[in-house]
């Protein structure tokens, strides 16, 4: 969170308890979605436990939030590694190309990319 001096207190709701949390006016928005979403979370842990005390479905939820986000940050890992793949043969074939153009000084430029 950003400077202290121009935080505002924002009051968020889990399940049945306030908490009045500071964050800069900018960050509010995505503060009280964040709380939405974790008080879902909870109501939905809450739903399906005996009688669960707030702190442990605190707990329920942020790991069940945590385990998804790094399932979804795995996923995409891998597809930043794909694209990464991509790009180096890209590169590879962009350089050979280079190569070939100057080794045939003088030929069209269409004649000197590989086909693909």
């Amino acid at each position: 969170m950003s400077d202290v001096q121009s935080n505002e207190p924002v009051a968020l709701r889990l399940i049945d308890r306030e908490f009045l949390i500071a964050c800069a006016p900018e960050e509010r928005d995505g503060l009280v979605d964040a709380a939405a979403l974790l008080d879902r979370k909870m109501r939905e842990l809450r739903a399906n436990a005996r009688a669960p005390s707030f702190e442990r479905l605190a707990v329920l939820a942020a790991v069940s939030m945590t385990h998804e986000l790094l399932a979804l940050r795995k996923q995409l890992g891998g597809h930043d590694q794909l694209t990464a793949q991509r790009l180096a043969a890209l590169r590879q074939r962009l350089e050979i190309a280079m190569e070939g153009a100057v080794a045939r000084q003088g030929e069209p430029v269409a004649d000197l990319l590989p086909k693909a």
